[in-house]
């Protein structure tokens, strides 16, 4: 059967147009592979800006205190000083292995007592059926949206209300820092019953069968399964206490206590005026725990965020 073409079209143009109806599409993979492809150099370009600032970071440490105030300001510094590092790590105003030991001890006890208590309630709200217990998370959510701040003035209170009637010191010590962390975290919470929702319910079934507790079917079902998620929360939980400024600021009182938050913002009082390659050489060794700290744990990390999400 032979195509008609309007008379009101020339043949050329009558041609052309049913050449381009029956020209051949671009295939699906060659569209999937340029969308790949913009993506990427999106998330480049992303990249890119965001680690601006650390290498601006990075560059003033390695200046000369003249070099910091040169206009236009240079990127590369010539002659590049490392002494900066040794001049902060032996500076007697900024004990950098001192203030490291003290966010260590506040960290880790942090990290045990927010995994634990949150890996214990999660395990209530996602395994344990009870009478409230939407309602019971939906407040326990809602306690997300109060910043620290609104309830820091209560809790000072309250640790000095502690102190003065048990006998035990808590205002000038760690232990506000970390003993709160033993009553659970609120995204911790959440994090760990998404997660805890994925494992199947048979497996708690056959433990109930075999006579093990809920707290026995906690310890050795649940935790082994949960390791990637538990990484996670411990993770973020180090991070966020690595580098909380506000907590210490309010308990701590003598020099010797002081995190390295508290410690960089009193050594940035004294030379941030004027020694901005001093205070960046202390900012980078701040820094860099936490960022060895994700490369060596990014895999866990991205797995345990991979899997927090699957079922709501």
């Amino acid at each position: 059967m032979t195509t008609s073409r309007p008379n009101m079209l020339p043949y050329t143009h009558w041609s052309l147009a049913t050449n381009l109806l029956h020209a051949p599409r671009f295939p699906s993979s060659f569209r999937s592979g340029h969308s790949t492809l913009l993506a990427l150099l999106a998330l480049v370009v992303i990249s890119i800006g965001l680690l601006l600032p650390f290498a601006w970071m990075v560059s003033t440490s390695l200046k000369t205190t003249a070099q910091t105030t040169e206009d236009p300001p240079r990127w590369l510094p010539v002659p590049a000083v490392p002494q900066n590092y040794l001049t902060v790590l032996n500076h007697k105003k900024f004990c950098f292995l001192l203030y490291a030991r003290n966010t260590l001890i506040v960290a880790s006890l942090t990290v045990l007592g927010t995994t634990f208590s949150s890996a214990l309630a999660a395990y209530g709200f996602s395994r344990i059926r009870f009478r409230g217990r939407s309602s019971l998370f939906a407040v326990m959510l809602a306690t997300m949206m109060i910043p620290f701040p609104v309830t820091m003035v209560s809790l000072f209170n309250i640790f000095h209300f502690l102190g003065d009637r048990t006998g035990i010191q808590f205002l000038g010590t760690f232990r506000p820092l970390w003993i709160p962390a033993w009553f659970g975290s609120a995204f911790s919470i959440f994090l760990l019953r998404q997660f805890f929702m994925t494992i199947p319910d048979e497996l708690s079934e056959a433990a109930r069968i075999d006579g093990c507790s809920e707290f026995m079917i906690f310890r050795r079902i649940i935790l082994p399964l949960a390791r990637p998620a538990l990484a996670v929360v411990a993770l973020f939980t180090f991070m966020g206490t690595w580098n909380d400024f506000l907590g210490p600021l309010i308990y701590l009182q003598r020099p010797e206590q002081y995190t390295l938050a508290l410690g960089l913002q009193t050594f940035q009082s004294q030379h941030g005026g004027t020694e901005w390659n001093l205070l960046m050489a202390a900012s980078v060794l701040v820094l860099m725990p936490i960022l060895m700290l994700f490369f060596l744990t990014q895999r866990t990390f991205i797995e345990g965020i991979a899997t927090t999400g699957i079922k709501g």
